[in-house]
């Protein structure tokens, strides 16, 4: 027998699934649309506690909003991992009629129907959190010591979906300890967003751009003496897309694809008069190694190029600041790395045909290690990114469950084991 068979031989007879599924139905229940962190807060913080972990720590980011982390120490002489993740999840409106008079019918119920846990966040990504605790207490469970230390922490505002949101402000807490020396830097970070189990070394950036166009009106029927920003808009969006066929054709990333632009929102126009004012959005999907400020400064000057009547001004906004304060950056690590192989094989030995190298089609905070801190990271956790957000949000039982040993798994071969 290998030591890698004996290794999740061990941690497969160790296991308690329903145990581990018991963390994760609870972390469901407990509603934390972003704002309402400090709901799932209070339970990861205690799970934690149960769990044995050194200095659980609980701290506003935001007034009534907290982050909490802790770790196990290790034996001395291994590696250090950080397992993070957000605690946020998207609103449920609608969730309720759509499955109404099912099983399936409260969002923050945790049903289990064929073979998988449904319910708002259950990938998107409280999976991702309790499998990274439960794969520390299947360690336990199997008398597997740690040489090196694992972290976990568990942060809110990544969600974008309510008023007055999802900026980051819980990522940029916890960072800005981690550099002032309040909390020790990890030499590898799996943040826990989902991923079917791949391991993902690279990720899109973007930004958001509103557009707004103010002319002149004017009664319909002396149509000239207005200037109409419908039209103005008109041109600016014929610009628009063909700069983004311009992008795209410039370069493609082996995980990532290509760059473009979509534009995702369009208002205006006038009561029987020539439209003042119109309103565009836009997003842009950036590549590793891409500029957001000079990816900015080309959609305004194509806008502005477009619209060459100095009585139509033109203003434009990010809404979006992240990492960045125009949105956020791209960002890749080595996919040939010993951690991501490790990590890759740790999965692919849990569920045959998971632990694939790919990359993610979303944004993230992995960038606030990567290019803030250097430290690297990887995007790896049970779950469907495509389910997330929609009334069809679950996860496979399989999966998960293949979460928790692989994670112990790489637990143990990247931190070092004591004998």
């Amino acid at each position: 027998m290998t030591v890698e068979s004996d290794l999740f031989g061990r941690l497969r007879a160790a296991l308690d699934g329903d145990a581990a599924i018991d963390l994760f139905r609870g972390a469901i229940h407990r509603d934390s649309i972003t704002g309402n962190e400090a709901n799932v807060v209070a339970y990861l913080a205690d799970a934690m506690r149960k769990l044995g972990l050194s200095d659980v720590t609980t701290a506003d980011f935001l007034p009534g909003r907290p982050n909490v982390w802790g770790e196990r120490k290790g034996a001395g002489g291994g590696k250090r991992l950080l397992f993070i993740g957000h605690t946020d999840v998207v609103h449920v409106d609608g969730w309720r009629e759509n499955w109404a008079g099912t099983e399936r019918e409260d969002p923050f119920g945790a049903a289990i129907v064929d073979g998988a846990i449904w319910g708002r966040g259950a990938g998107d990504l409280k999976a991702g959190i309790t499998s990274s605790l439960a794969a520390m207490a299947l360690l336990d469970a199997a008398g597997i010591q740690l040489a090196g230390d694992v972290s976990f922490a568990f942060v809110g505002d990544e969600e974008s979906g309510q008023p007055g949101t999802g900026v980051s402000a819980g990522i940029k807490d916890y960072v800005a300890r981690m550099e002032a020396g309040e909390v020790e830097r990890p030499d590898f970070v799996i943040y826990v967003e989902p991923t079917q189990l791949a391991v993902y070394p690279a990720q899109i950036g973007f930004f958001i751009t509103d557009i707004t166009i103010t002319g002149r009106s004017a009664y319909f029927g002396v149509p000239e003496l207005g200037k109409d920003a419908l039209r103005a808009s008109h041109a600016a969006m014929s610009a628009l897309w063909k700069h983004s066929e311009v992008i795209s054709a410039r370069a493609e990333h082996a995980l990532v694809g290509r760059s473009f632009l979509l534009i995702t929102g369009l208002s205006g126009g006038g009561y029987i008069a020539v439209p003042e004012k119109c309103e565009l959005s836009l997003i842009r999907k950036l590549l590793p190694g891409e500029s957001l400020d000079q990816a900015a400064a080309e959609i305004e000057a194509a806008v502005r190029g477009a619209i060459d009547d100095p009585d139509i001004a033109v203003d434009f906004s990010y809404p979006a600041g992240r990492d960045h304060a125009l949105g956020g950056t791209a960002a890749e690590i080595d996919a040939g790395s010993p951690e991501v192989a490790m990590l890759s094989q740790a999965i692919g030995s849990a569920l045959s045909g998971r632990g694939t190298i790919q990359g993610a089609p979303f944004w993230s905070e992995s960038p606030f290690f990567v290019n803030r801190l250097g430290i690297p990271a990887v995007y790896c956790a049970p779950g469907d990114i495509r389910n997330c957000h929609t009334y069809n949000e679950h996860v496979e039982i399989e999966e998960f469950l293949a979460g928790v040993i692989g994670f112990a798994a790489f637990m143990a071969r990247f931190c070092g084991t004591v004998d």
